[in-house]
């Protein structure tokens, strides 16, 4: 009788041996980091690979080093020219510093996820319209810094930000085409005059180089007739130049020209 009962005082006290033994070991991932916590007290981090805790005594709270992907959802925002429209974005940001991500702050993904929110109508409510639909990389920089900045104090790094999709009213989408026509319109305007005033400067060039010869402009004015020839239109404008009308008036008043 005794020599059962230490036999089965023996194989319970091997039992709870044995299951104490497997709750002391744990097995981190490549991508885990254990921080451990000795009656309370932070004590180190631990892994990747085996962890032996010492039961009752310590307790270890796991976390992932990986890059997490986080969507922001849409916020209402309103711009600096009084414009509201909705953005929404995408955050990628990993675990650093694995104590203060668990000493630092609860439940690190909600803190961060809220952070990103406020940031994005904080930064996006300091630029114009423009400005966010022409130069998203500058403002993701910005929204990237201010939130690496605030998240530096939990161990966690905000490695890229991304703004996916800006949702404007339809009526500011018919302003912003009409103000898009408008410029179109300026500068085809602008466009013209300067090529207007390109033409007077070579037409007052060619009008200088013709006036230096006057074989020049019998040339240019014997030209001037073979175009009109070869038009078919049954008007024709027959252009005499000034020269003919001063010989004409020194003959009617019996004066002869001067022979070259």
């Amino acid at each position: 009788m005794e020599r059962a009962f230490g036999f089965g005082f023996s194989g319970i006290l091997l039992l709870i041996i044995g299951v104490l033994f497997i709750s002391s070991v744990r097995i981190m991932r490549e991508y885990e980091r254990g921080v451990i916590f000795m009656l309370g007290r932070f004590w180190k981090v631990k892994g990747p690979g085996l962890v032996l805790l010492i039961p009752v005594i310590q307790q270890m709270v796991r976390t992932d080093l990986r890059t997490v992907v986080f969507d922001v959802p849409p916020q209402d925002v309103i711009t600096r020219d009084n414009v509201s429209v909705k953005v929404n974005a995408v955050v990628y940001f990993r675990i650093v510093d694995p104590e203060k991500s668990v000493i630092q702050v609860v439940k690190f993904l909600d803190a961060t996820s809220q952070l990103a929110q406020t940031t994005l109508r904080s930064v996006l409510g300091k630029h114009e319209l423009d400005e966010l639909l022409s130069e998203r990389e500058r403002l993701n920089l910005d929204i990237q810094k201010v939130l690496d900045t605030q998240t530096d104090a939990w161990g966690i790094k905000v490695s890229t930000v991304e703004i996916k999709h800006v949702d404007i009213n339809e009526t500011m989408i018919r302003a912003i085409a009409r103000q898009a026509e408008a410029e179109r319109e300026r500068r085809a305007k602008i466009i013209h005059a300067e090529g207007e005033l390109q033409a007077s400067e070579k037409l007052l060039q060619a009008a200088q180089m013709l006036a230096q010869q006057p074989q020049a402009m019998q040339l240019r004015y014997l030209q001037t007739l073979t175009n009109i020839a070869g038009d078919k239109s049954s008007t024709i404008i027959f252009p005499v130049p000034m020269d003919i009308f001063t010989i004409l008036a020194n003959a009617k008043g019996g004066i002869a020209p001067e022979s070259p």
